[in-house]
């Protein structure tokens, strides 16, 4: 029996707290990168999805007690044992769907999310003696858990866990793997000749490769800034002045103690901050990320025209068994296509953050909390733009002849060849080469011209015999310049 349709008015209670519809189905995704590009996305859900973020909080609010007794921060506080710090970290490894169920149920009673992980890590605590035998230190420590940390101190090095490990562990390979693939695509092609087409009109000829080595090149040049991109992190407490600690504890030195432990995390420390981490280096990273995806966005509508010109061909088991639904002789480039308009989307949302992010209203606001829970959906259509374009480009055969057809039917582009003789022969001194541009404007400009029309325009020049020669024998194909070495530059 198919679910009742409700009226607008269902949808909220009298407390002005919203009930979901489908609430008994959790299997139907109100996105499609839940749903129908889950298997794609999947892999950023181990970094960027709400557990993930929950589990990285449990992470830092676990270190930083480690680190405050390790070091001897707190007078009178307890030493751990090493039973002790595995037994904690092994809260954080074991961190699963009961876990989050758990936490869940206590945010149901905090309505906050991070001090719902201090009373998870506390009821951990307090449990530990039954793993851990009477005489453990750890119910002891308890006060310890969130000591003179504002919910920022924890969320901004937990994002900045998350989001490096998303980009290093899953965004990052998929962007080499397409743009090595593009690269191995400009290898095996460096020498196919092609017609240019600047502002879509024919121009002078090309290689294949080169101008797919072009793209690899681009593409590779944003990876190196995204892979040198910066995670900061800060942990300085309610207004990023140590405040509470030095009052609390004065004898220490809590630049250090903060220093020491965000390093300690791979993050960079950032001691200059509000109470929130400006979240530049997000924006920096989100904007490197971004501009690679126009950069494949670039590539990807260039290979559909491309394929529209015949240029490619596709193979029908890599792009889809469908092309159309009534017109069966269609093999559509579903692919970029899709690509396309996953990148858009990422782009948008990325642009967004990178916007939002820089700007915190005096000490603090709010706007980045909403914000930051949707990098995972930016990172998510980017990652599944990439999936689209890799299996794309693996779907592709080039078919060279309609390239050498295409130049063979536009011998006009040799125009500039013979015009740029002509000037580098009377500079030399050679008689009768004045206004070559001009002469070959007139001969080539919206026309056609075959190769016997250009050979003859040629030898009624007057060139010195070796330039003649040299332009006789060249053909649209022949004039690539130096594009197939040009290739060598991606090694």
């Amino acid at each position: 029996m198919g679910a009742r349709v409700r009226r607008p008015e269902e949808f909220w209670d009298d407390g002005g707290m919203e009930r979901v519809l489908f609430a008994e189905l959790p299997d139907i995704a109100l996105g499609p990168l839940d749903g129908r590009y889950r298997r794609v996305v999947a892999p950023l859900a181990d970094h960027l999805s709400e557990a993930a973020l929950n589990r990285a909080r449990l992470q830092v609010e676990v270190e930083w007690l480690i680190h405050l007794t390790t070091h001897h921060i707190l007078p009178g506080a307890p030493d751990l044992s090493e039973a002790e710090i595995a037994y904690l970290r092994d809260v954080v490894a074991t961190f699963g769907a009961e876990e989050i169920a758990e936490l869940a149920e206590i945010e149901a009673e905090t309505l906050h999310d991070v001090k719902a992980i201090e009373y998870f890590l506390k009821r951990r605590l307090a449990s530990a003696p039954q793993s851990l035998g009477e005489d453990t230190v750890l119910p002891r420590v308890s006060e310890i858990v969130h000591i003179f940390c504002t919910s920022e101190d924890i969320n901004n090095l937990s994002y900045a866990l998350t989001v490096r490990d998303a980009v290093q562990q899953v965004w990052l390979p998929a962007a080499r793997t397409v743009a090595d693939a593009v690269a191995d695509l400009a290898r095996e092609h460096a020498g196919v000749p092609m017609l240019a087409r600047t502002h879509g009109q024919s121009a002078t000829p090309v290689t294949l490769g080169k101008e797919l080595a072009v793209l690899a090149h681009r593409l590779r040049r944003q990876i190196r800034r995204i892979e040198a991109g910066e995670y900061l992190g800060k942990i300085n407490g309610a207004t990023g002045t140590y405040g509470a600690h030095s009052v609390s504890v004065p004898g220490a030195d809590w630049q250090e103690v903060s220093r020491t432990f965000v390093e300690g995390l791979r993050l960079s420390w950032n001691p200059l901050t509000t109470q929130i981490e400006s979240h530049d280096w997000q924006a920096e990273i989100y904007a490197d990320i971004a501009r690679f995806n126009r950069i494949l966005h670039n590539l990807a509508t260039d290979v559909w025209t491309y394929i529209s010109l015949g240029y490619f061909r596709q193979r029908l088991s890599a792009q889809g068994s469908t092309g159309s639904s009534t017109m069966p002789h269609k093999v559509n480039p579903i692919r970029f296509e899709n690509a396309e308009a996953n990148l858009e989307i990422s782009c948008s949302l990325l642009d967004t953050l990178s916007a939002t992010l820089v700007t915190s209203r005096l000490q603090r606001d709010l706007t980045d909390s909403t914000t930051q829970r949707n990098i995972g959906v930016a990172f998510g259509h980017s990652l599944l733009a990439l999936d689209n374009v890799r299996r794309g480009l693996a779907g592709l055969d080039v078919d060279a002849a309609t390239m050498a057809a295409d130049l063979d039917a536009n011998w006009e582009v040799l125009g500039e060849a013979v015009q740029s003789a002509m000037r580098a022969a009377g500079i030399a001194g050679a008689e009768g080469m004045a206004d070559p541009y001009e002469r070959l404007k007139e001969l080539t400009r919206g026309r056609r011209v075959d190769g016997p029309a250009m050979r003859e325009f040629i030898s009624g020049l007057g060139l010195p015999a070796e330039v003649e020669d040299r332009l006789l024998e060249l053909g649209p194909a022949d004039y690539v310049g130096l594009a197939p070495q040009l290739v060598a530059h991606l090694d």
